[in-house]
């Protein structure tokens, strides 16, 4: 299988990604107040998180990403939802995006030379599962095959799905990326991408440092692209010279809006400001960025703003 994300690359140099999906649905009046987030939907709501899909793809996103990212075996388990049930959850967030996007594709009126979009399936980190902020810290309680255990049965079923690559995001610390770096080794006909959560302008949130640990995982040759996202956007130039300066391979970027996030009570705290992230999302790219979009508190607007700057751009 041919890597989903060249085509792309080849005809107009960068993926535009799509914004936030969880903040996206919570803007809409849906309560995610929950240790399942996004994936919450998934069994209450389905439909509305085809739709966010959709909303993102009318924006302009080459690559829409699933509501997998806080679904696991484990996350289910604490509903009561087991076994069998738990799976077809997870199948349902790759059907979902896959179903959104044939949508698109069939019906919408194309514009010349577009090309159809691909489906990532998140795999959120750990610290997705903890529901306590610790994809900002890497503060884990499982080690290196303690994390391997926990992302294996998801990490299946998503590689057995329709989903065109594996998004392996938010990850804070070395470990994790070490632990879904041997999954991805398991798993030789499986793309994916890697990107990072980070705490300042050299280090993951674990304290690691950035350039050490893409040295690592770039060396799998199924890793497409690695980069940075859910960081604040001001640590983004530095965190591409970091990537750029231990791998070759493209980088990709979707920052959150730069507001704060409470842990304790679930929300985000501050402004945002699509005109501004279209506007950083261009110097990123002049920086070596390849794969552009967004993620919590951005949304179609920031997603349509960053088509309509780097598509009309020459770099």
């Amino acid at each position: 299988m041919e890597n989903p994300i060249a085509p792309f690359l080849e005809q107009q140099g960068v993926v535009i990604l799509d914004g936030g999906l969880a903040t996206e649905l919570e803007a809409k009046g849906h309560d995610l107040n929950d240790d399942l987030w996004s994936a919450k939907l998934l069994i209450e709501t389905p439909e509305a998180i085809r739709q966010v899909h959709l909303d993102y793809l009318s924006a302009g996103a080459d690559c829409i990403v699933t509501a997998s990212y806080q679904a696991s075996a484990r996350g289910f388990q604490r509903r009561g939802i087991l076994g069998e049930e738990a799976t077809d959850l997870i199948r349902l967030s790759v059907r979902l995006a896959v179903e959104a996007r044939n949508e698109f594709w069939g019906e919408q009126e194309r514009s010349p030379g577009r090309l159809k979009p691909i489906v990532a399936a998140s795999v959120g980190p750990y610290g997705a599962f903890l529901a306590d902020g610790s994809e900002y810290t890497g503060d884990y309680d499982l080690d290196h095959d303690g994390l391997v255990d926990f992302h294996r049965d998801r990490w299946q079923t998503l590689c057995d799905s329709d989903a065109d690559l594996l998004a392996c995001e938010t990850i804070p610390s070395r470990c994790e990326a070490q632990a879904l770096g041997a999954l991805l080794r398991e798993s030789p006909d499986a793309y994916a991408w890697f990107s990072f959560s980070c705490r300042d302008e050299l280090h993951l949130s674990d304290g690691s440092r950035l350039a050490d640990t893409v040295a690592e995982i770039v060396e799998i040759d199924q890793v497409v692209a690695v980069g940075i996202n859910c960081t604040a956007p001001k640590f983004v130039s530095a965190l591409i010279a970091e990537v750029s300066s231990s791998c070759d391979k493209p980088i990709i970027v979707y920052p959150n809006s730069g507001e704060e996030y409470d842990a304790g009570h679930k929300q985000w705290h501050g402004t945002r400001d699509a005109i501004d992230f279209a506007e950083a999302s261009r110097e990123w790219v002049g920086q070596g960025a390849r794969l552009v979009g967004g993620c919590c508190r951005t949304g179609p607007q920031h997603i349509k703003r960053i088509r309509q700057r780097l598509l009309t751009a020459s770099f």
